[in-house]
């Protein structure tokens, strides 16, 4: 860098989906599109009710040595919409209140972030519930950040008022793709001072991130549902076969038996240290044949 020149920022998009929930890519065919073609320096696989894959995908930068950082994130539903938990530890419990969860990601030592807020067409969240959250005297229970930039129809649906709230409440504003193929990975991005992934955990505590996206329009909408409804239709007949023909395939989550194996004893081992009585079936585990929309 010469005499003068701005330095560059670090790039995130954090809110990825994967074939454990409806993506379309799996976190090894993420990683490997990220490193070659995208100048991200941090992500995030944020799939809905599930980690498997994020937990893969860290593994795996880990293990080669990437030059991109993987955060383990989730996008967990709540009673009142869409929630977005980074840097977690364990799976997140499904349909609570939105300030049990925001305090379970918190004592994790995560970020609770509200993705794509006052959408029509998702479980975006309502403004009374980002409020109810940000009003709460509870140390656990506040936010970290809210999306404001997101590229799809229930990201651009409440992106002014978004942004608006966000500046009205002294909260961060971040950039993500919500990206279910891999063609729209960091179609959103937030952009932070360093390049590692405790920079943009820094950057959001000192309200100092920014976002931008590239809107997708209806027409690509489009065919990105349709291939993610492709993706859902294999999952509904491999869970046909599993329950009608007794198929012993299980479903495609995109990691490896002896990792899913590996995983679930890590998280049971961090709850126990915890001294959480919850068993892993009330930690995300649902009927493989449940999928939440996007």
């Amino acid at each position: 860098m010469t005499s003068g020149e701005t330095p560059r920022l670090g790039q995130a998009d954090m809110h990825i989906h994967s074939i454990a929930s409806d993506g379309t890519a799996s976190a090894a065919e993420i990683l490997d599109h990220v490193e070659r073609f995208l100048d991200l320096d941090v992500i995030a696989i944020a799939d809905h009710e599930r980690i498997e894959g994020a937990l893969e995908c860290q593994r795996l930068a880990r293990e080669r040595g990437s030059r991109v950082a993987v955060v383990v994130g989730e996008e967990v539903t709540t009673r009142s919409g869409h929630l977005l938990g980074l840097f977690l530890q364990a799976r997140l419990k499904r349909n609570q209140r939105v300030e049990t969860t925001v305090a379970e990601i918190h004592e994790q030592g995560g970020l609770a972030i509200v993705p794509h807020p006052f959408s029509a067409f998702t479980l975006g969240m309502r403004k009374h519930a980002i409020l109810r959250v940000h009003q709460s005297t509870d140390r656990l229970v506040y936010w970290d950040a809210l999306e404001g930039y997101n590229p799809s129809t229930a990201g651009r649906f409440g992106r002014a008022a978004t942004l608006r709230l966000a500046a009205e409440l002294g909260l961060a504003i971040v950039g993500n793709s919500d990206s279910h193929t891999l063609d729209t990975v960091g179609d959103g991005r937030t952009y932070f001072a360093g390049s590692t992934a405790e920079d943009y955990r820094r950057a959001l505590l000192e309200l100092s991130t920014s976002g931008s996206c590239s809107d997708w329009g209806f027409v690509r909408e489009g065919f990105i549902y349709g291939r993610q409804v492709r993706k859902q239709a294999r999952d509904v007949a491999r869970w046909g076969r599993r329950t009608l023909l007794k198929d012993d395939a299980p479903r495609d989550l995109g990691v490896p038996s002896e990792q899913l194996i590996l995983q679930r004893q890590a998280e049971l081992e961090y709850l126990s240290c915890r001294g959480s009585a919850r068993p892993i079936g009330e930690l995300g585990e649902r009927r493989e044949f449940e999928e939440p929309s996007a």
